[in-house]
């Protein structure tokens, strides 16, 4: 049954409607709809258009806040802003679909959506994959949420800011921050991340995780800008002094082929570090053991038919 209460001089109905597992509640106030809130464990939620006639125009403060089964959203055609902490600490979502135009954004909409991967437009345009990748990165890898600007998403000015803040981040000192951390006591003292060399190691691994997610998406990409990126992948493979390429890799994709495939044709499997790669391997993996062992035999292959020619 609806709740009928007065606030501001309307008449504000509060509406629930079912999903596959779980409710939706909503808000209608002034002849629009909004979301507030939800409960359930749907890993796939498509929010209605509209409501009772009513279009659905807003996600309202904490709606989905810590929603722990969710993966995917779509967002209705019609709607004109998002709420604070609309979606913040939703760990699974990694996919969101919402109209690429000008939208009002509280803060820490997406906050701690660390598998955010892809924010698409719902409006069903023809739209380069590529960007929706990368508008997702703008409030997760980058953290750069004054880039999440769907209505200039994928533009040339657009592009060259987000290039812009690639740039900066790869450029900072590995230790940068460190001392600011622990003068402001961010991390248990004693804790492992209290240390130099393992803080380091993870600010490069940051860094590994953005080249490989720009030149996996790399639409617009300027030709300077990717061969930095692949020289500092290339300068962290396995064998190198540091070798953070190689274990996000290794320890955050082990079995997905795209990754090994983006290695190879890196350059960054050779004669010198097949056998050590093999070794940290061992026995898992084995798809992924079996195209590199391929891959290496190819490479000798061309080897002797180098040393043939050259006799």
């Amino acid at each position: 049954m609806d709740t009928r209460i007065k606030r501001q001089g309307n008449i504000m109905e509060i509406r629930e409607q079912a999903t596959q597992r779980g409710r939706l509640k909503f808000e209608i106030v002034s002849k629009t709809a909004a979301v507030t809130g939800y409960s359930g464990q749907d890993a796939s939620l498509v929010i209605p258009e509209t409501v009772d006639g009513y279009p659905v125009v807003w996600i309202g403060k904490k709606a989905f806040l810590s929603c722990k089964t969710l993966r995917r959203i779509q967002l209705p055609k019609n709607l004109a802003g998002i709420g604070d902490w609309a979606f913040a600490y939703c760990a699974g979502l990694c996919s969101v679909s919402l109209p690429y135009r000008s939208l009002e954004m509280g803060q820490g909409v997406f906050k701690d959506c660390s598998a955010l991967s892809q924010i698409n437009d719902c409006r069903g345009k023809e739209e380069n994959e590529d960007v929706a990748f990368l508008l997702a990165a703008t409030v997760g890898t980058l953290d750069a949420f004054y880039l999440f600007t769907p209505e200039n998403a994928g533009s040339e000015n657009w592009l060259a800011g987000f290039d812009a803040r690639v740039a900066a981040q790869m450029a900072l000192a590995d230790n940068e921050g460190f001392s600011k951390m622990l003068l402001c006591g961010e991390e248990d003292c004693g804790s492992r991340d209290t240390d130099v060399g393992y803080y380091m190691e993870q600010r490069r691994r940051d860094k590994v995780r953005l080249a490989m997610l720009r030149l996996f998406h790399d639409y617009g990409l300027r030709d300077d800008l990717r061969e930095e990126l692949a020289g500092y992948l290339l300068a962290h493979v396995k064998g190198c002094e540091s070798e953070e390429t190689w274990r996000v890799i290794l320890e955050e994709h082990g079995d997905e082929r795209q990754y090994y495939e983006f290695l190879t044709k890196l350059g960054g499997v050779t004669g010198e570090n097949f056998q050590a790669m093999m070794e940290d391997m061992g026995e898992r993996h084995a798809e992924m053991r079996a195209y590199l062992m391929r891959y290496h035999d190819g490479l000798r292959r061309k080897e002797d038919a180098f040393s043939q020619f050259e006799l």
